[in-house]
């Protein structure tokens, strides 16, 4: 078995790039790149923040790399080297042939690049220009609000993973039960129309203005409701790195539905929750009470 592991190192040592002191970025570029495209880039070939980063950087290079043009890699990144890192920012094809820029990062250790990490976020304050100033270069709407939503899951995921242990399940699911709070404030500022249809107005407003959720509101009358959204909270447990490492889908899904249950609960709605991917399909319905008009 030493044989065996000794055998490996050599043979990851021989194909893995050399990059000599002073070595020309460009040059890291064009080997890191074909690597990339050859799918020469293992999981001994990652260096990430996060250990917990490593499998999911493997999946997130093999669909970059099923999408991305071949043109897409002949074009010059914009480069930056910071100490012992290169960040190379390059534009790519993406899903549904849209271009995404991607900033690409090298780490060096003595003659040997390694693969560190990817991001589509990335905020350009190397251009805040001459001090003093009180504006910084910002980024889009809908990225800030990616950014806010990530931040809040990581931290209601962390807390959950916190209460789970020490108070159990049951209890951390029921933590988060907001219904009251939600359903008031649904009340309080869309007073304009009755408080169920409040309700479902509200978290339509609030989902797509103010947590970055695309939807539609297919209907709503005094007895049912539909709305169709591409839920951010999906979109993150997909997209992102590490929140499948730190919560199941099972744990993650009823951390969802226990929330959005708990609200429609509250404003008096029955609800029935239908996924495609990260499409959510909520079905409001209002229960038949005996001897009351719904």
């Amino acid at each position: 078995m030493l044989r065996t592991a000794a055998a490996t190192v050599i043979l990851v040592a021989l194909f893995v790039p050399r990059v000599g002191r002073g070595a020309d970025d460009l040059a890291v570029w064009n080997d890191f790149s074909r690597a990339f495209r050859d799918g020469r880039i293992t999981r001994e070939r990652i260096r990430p923040y996060s250990e917990q980063l490593r499998e999911p950087f493997l999946g997130f290079i093999a669909a970059i790399r099923a999408q991305a043009k071949p043109e897409d890699w002949e074009k010059r990144p914009e480069i930056f080297r910071v100490g012992d890192q290169i960040h190379f920012l390059v534009s790519l094809t993406s899903e549904g042939d849209q271009k995404t820029t991607y900033c690409f990062t090298i780490v060096t250790e003595g003659d040997t690049w390694f693969f560190q990490h990817m991001e589509t976020i990335f905020i350009r304050l190397d251009q805040i220009g001459p001090l003093p100033v009180s504006k910084f270069p910002d980024v889009t709407s809908g990225r800030k609000n990616w950014m806010r939503e990530e931040i809040a899951m990581t931290e209601r995921v962390r807390v959950f993973n916190l209460l789970a242990k020490e108070k159990g399940k049951p209890f951390a699911f029921q933590w988060f039960q907001d219904g009251a709070g939600y359903f008031l404030a649904a009340r309080t500022w869309v007073p304009f129309v009755p408080a169920p249809r409040a309700f479902v107005l509200y978290a339509c407003w609030e989902q797509s203005n103010l947590r970055g959720s695309p939807l539609t509101l297919v209907s709503l009358d005094d007895r049912q409701a539909f709305v169709d959204l591409d839920a951010v909270e999906w979109r993150l447990y997909e997209q992102t790195g590490h929140l499948r490492q730190m919560i199941s889908r099972e744990d993650y899904r009823t951390l969802y539905e226990t929330v959005w249950q708990n609200r429609a609960a509250a404003a008096g709605w029955d609800l029935r929750i239908e996924y495609t991917g990260t499409k959510v399909r909520l079905r409001f319905q209002r229960p038949q009470v005996e001897g009351r008009e719904p």
